[in-house]
């Protein structure tokens, strides 16, 4: 009968010695965060802006009256997308406010000349917004109270805090 190999024994000659430890690795560091394009978050942000106008205009026509969660929403849609494309820029929380202002504006106006458009069925859309453009403009002017401005309020801040957010 053939006796078993004895174990291998150390390089040293300790046969009691522990494994070498291994050496430590250098942590890696997190990665940068990602740098938006400003330019590229304020066309989103203008993209957005001009399709919530057309959908806050629609919610004016089916409502016959302003909303204050639709300027909410137009707000926080115009700063979050900005926020999220342009990155953590110190400049797109205010552009989109102004763009939010711009949309609700605009909404508003849409939303006037939807409801005229709706008044007669000889008239069209394209008609009135070209042609009676003036007229959308002074019943929206002499429509425009408190509560607007507090809508439009309402919105630049959404917007603000919706940009602030998005990068966060």
């Amino acid at each position: 009968m053939t006796q078993p190999a004895p174990p291998q024994q150390p390089a040293d000659g300790n046969p009691f010695a522990q494994q070498p430890a291994p050496v430590p690795q250098a942590p890696v560091p997190p990665a940068a965060p990602a740098q938006g394009n400003v330019a590229l978050g304020v066309v989103a942000g203008v993209v957005v802006a001009l399709i919530t106008a057309g959908i806050y205009g629609y919610i004016l026509k089916a409502t016959e009256r302003e909303i204050g969660y639709a300027a909410i929403g137009v707000g926080l849609a115009i700063g979050f997308v900005a926020g999220k494309v342009g990155g953590a820029n110190p400049v797109l929380p205010i552009v989109s406010a102004a763009l939010s202002l711009a949309a609700v504006c605009l909404g508003q106006l849409f939303g006037v000349a939807l409801i005229m458009d709706a008044g007669e069925d000889s008239v069209t859309l394209t008609t009135v917004l070209t042609e009676y453009s003036d007229l959308v403009v002074t019943i929206w002017k002499e429509s425009f109270d408190a509560m607007s401005f507090l809508f439009l309020a309402i919105g630049a801040f959404a917007a603000f805090s919706g940009a602030k957010k998005a990068v966060a």
